[in-house]
């Protein structure tokens, strides 16, 4: 369950924090279809600092949009660490932003496999001329993976962005 009280902290702390920078964000989302861009456009003044979001749901979009080398993705997989970190440099790439949250993950109910089971998200950051990256498992259906996602991105996004402050 998304506990909303928490979500708005976290991006009254992002919104505050990117306005003091100068800084805009971007979003390059799979399996959350937009739900981060939604959230961060739901806070008033957010045109302040959120520049882009850019669903990239298919292969070829996060090729076409971001510049994913289809190499990276038939090598490791959409779902996976060098793909998340493609996303996330490719959102900065790709739009007039400084610090940006890339999201690829199984949220179900079906698509999982051993090695990446349902709730299996990758999730990165790129802030500071730095790329961050982290693979959560994430229980519960399709929407509650998908709203758990939406949850840890911008919690750690807040996280990240204090400790670089």
């Amino acid at each position: 369950m998304l506990d909303r009280q928490r979500l708005e902290h976290d991006l009254v702390q992002i919104s505050a924090a990117l306005c003091s920078r100068g800084q805009m964000l971007s979003t390059a989302e799979s399996c959350t279809g937009g739900l981060i861009a939604a959230a961060c456009t739901e806070l008033a003044g957010s045109s302040q600092w959120f520049e882009r979001g850019f669903v990239t749901y298919s292969n070829q979009a996060k090729t076409d949009l971001l510049g994913v080398d289809p190499a990276l993705i038939a090598e490791h997989g959409a779902v996976s660490e060098p793909v998340v970190r493609a996303m996330a440099q490719g959102a900065l790439a790709h739009a007039r932003a400084q610090v940006s949250i890339a999201v690829t993950g199984v949220a179900g109910p079906s698509g999982g496999s051993a090695d990446k089971p349902v709730g299996t998200v990758w999730l990165g950051w790129c802030l500071e001329g730095q790329t961050h990256s982290q693979v959560q498992h994430f229980a519960g259906d399709r929407a509650g993976v998908r709203a758990a996602t939406l949850a840890f991105a911008l919690a750690r996004l807040a996280e990240l962005l204090a400790l670089t402050g």
